[in-house]
């Protein structure tokens, strides 16, 4: 299903049991991230939290927060209105073997398949939502005398010694200035003051290579940035898409239905007019500020580094806004579940360029980039490290610092069966190898930033074409007539 504004999001989850209120005051500075690093850490990854009367500064904000509200399988599956991601990747897999319909009969195969792609494609609107209260800053200069800006949104301040208050669930909407291509990139922004924020995109992201082409070009750099709506757009801001694929087309086929986009009231772009807020505005190429720290999904502070600056010129929103928020830190957290929806709708994408892989796992110890799992059917000898050379290759997949392969018959989703694999099928030199390749911007391990080494390690049986000179030795297993026996005499008893 598609929902109509978050606020219908959270009826839903609250009316399957899945949210919790908390209607006492509590601090927008640290106090929010206790209680909900508490419970994504419990079972299952706890509730969602609707935090009534956020406390900013010593004040109560009539803008409820919610946060921890995809923290689990079940609320991953609800914000993308399926019964399991199971749906989702089935429906992937039909899209890549089907072959474009050349009639109205083999279209309506494909949608009693269930391939329904009529609502991938976005809607102009005239108005909507997102507009029905709008504050402009004068000039643009700032938000002196404005009645409305950044610090009457109660956004977190989520650890320690993180530098400030950071917004956590943005959705940056940026264009290329050449081929008008659009981009939906989730970039953390840390509050500098009431109208002015960092822009946390790294090297790698989309958001930072149109930033490059308007800096060559030197012109100012629309942005906006869009907080809550149908959470198929947020989860679309952070999948991995292959290059190229707009994350509007995607939110749209997630929700079977098509996006509303509604012009800016101040820049040149359009967005979800179902959105709780909207702040629009510019980056100046070449101005860049310091940013952080900030606790972040490494389990670690990431330092100090220049970024740059988003200016705003206006923030609009709907009369009766939620601020969407999350917090991240050391495993498991609301993200791992996001992460694993993701590797799981796009599984079909990997095993269309590589059709012996049998699953993959990015475990919540991994911090996603980290440690990869995968499992496949081995034919003949070195094919583990085609498969890690091939995954190094894809997108966001050169990130990962560790990949482990393993046997077909070896569940990647239960960690301690892949370390019982790596380590009783390894030899330390022989099925090990090092390369070289980009590295995530917040890995704090490497020598130089945005470049290290990567580590693949083949936990598969060996063949005799791969130097193991013995027979390999068969994995211990029951018959499964005596198991049915004693599952019988268990009964009985």
């Amino acid at each position: 299903m598609a929902y109509a504004s978050f606020s219908q999001f959270l009826t839903a989850l609250e009316n399957a049991g899945e949210l919790k209120r908390i209607g006492v005051p509590v601090a927008t500075e640290l106090e929010i991230t206790e209680i909900a690093d508490r419970e994504m850490k419990s079972p299952g990854g706890g509730k969602a939290l609707l935090i009534e009367k956020p406390s900013l500064d010593g004040r109560v904000s009539p803008i409820p927060v919610a946060i921890n509200t995809m923290g689990s399988r079940r609320r991953m599956a609800m914000a993308l209105g399926v019964g399991s991601m199971d749906e989702l990747a089935h429906q992937m897999q039909l899209i890549l073997k089907a072959k474009p319909p050349t009639g109205l009969r083999e279209a309506w195969t494909l949608l009693r398949q269930g391939i329904d792609l009529l609502h991938a494609r976005p809607r102009r609107v005239s108005d909507g939502p997102c507009k029905e209260v709008v504050h402009r800053f004068e000039g643009h200069a700032g938000s002196e005398g404005a009645a409305f800006t950044l610090d009457n949104i109660p956004v977190l301040k989520c650890w320690p010694r993180d530098g400030g208050r950071f917004i956590t669930l943005p959705n940056v909407h940026t264009r290329d200035p050449e081929t008008g291509e659009r981009n939906v990139g989730m970039y953390r922004m840390q509050i500098y003051d009431g109208a002015t924020t960092a822009m946390h995109w790294q090297v790698h992201k989309v958001g930072a290579r149109h930033g490059k082409r308007y800096y060559e070009r030197n012109e100012r750099m629309p942005v906006a940035v869009t907080l809550g709506g149908d959470p198929a757009m947020t989860f679309a801001a952070t999948a991995p898409l292959p290059d190229g694929l707009d994350e509007v087309l995607f939110a749209g086929f997630v929700r079977k239905k098509s996006i509303d986009l509604v012009k800016c009231e101040t820049v040149d772009l359009e967005v979800p007019a179902d959105a709780d807020f909207v702040l629009e505005g510019y980056v100046q190429p070449g101005e860049m500020r310091a940013e952080g720290p900030f606790g972040d999904h490494t389990g670690f502070y990431t330092p100090v580094d220049d970024y740059p600056v988003f200016h705003l010129t206006a923030i609009t929103h709907r009369k009766e806004p939620v601020y969407p928020a999350t917090i991240v830190g050391i495993p498991p957290m609301e993200d791992f579940y996001m992460g694993s929806a993701s590797v799981q709708i796009f599984l079909p994408v990997f095993r269309m360029n590589f059709p012996e892989i049998v699953d993959m796992a990015l475990p919540a110890e991994g911090v996603f980039h980290n440690l990869v799992f995968v499992s496949i059917r081995k034919q003949y000898p070195w094919q583990a490290y085609k498969i890690m050379h091939g995954l190094w290759g894809m997108g966001q997949m050169m990130f990962s610092k560790y990949i482990i392969v393993v046997d077909e018959d070896c569940d990647v989703h239960n960690t301690s069966e892949v370390l019982f694999r790596l380590c009783a099928n390894t030899d330390p030199q022989r099925d090990s190898t090092f390369i070289k390749n980009p590295c995530d911007a917040l890995d704090h391990a490497q020598t130089t930033p945005t470049i290290g080494s990567h580590m693949g390690i083949d936990a598969t049986r060996k063949l005799s074409g791969e130097g193991y000179p013995r027979l390999w030795p068969e994995l211990l297993k029951m018959d499964p007539a005596v198991k049915e026996r004693v599952d019988e005499i268990l009964k009985s008893r």
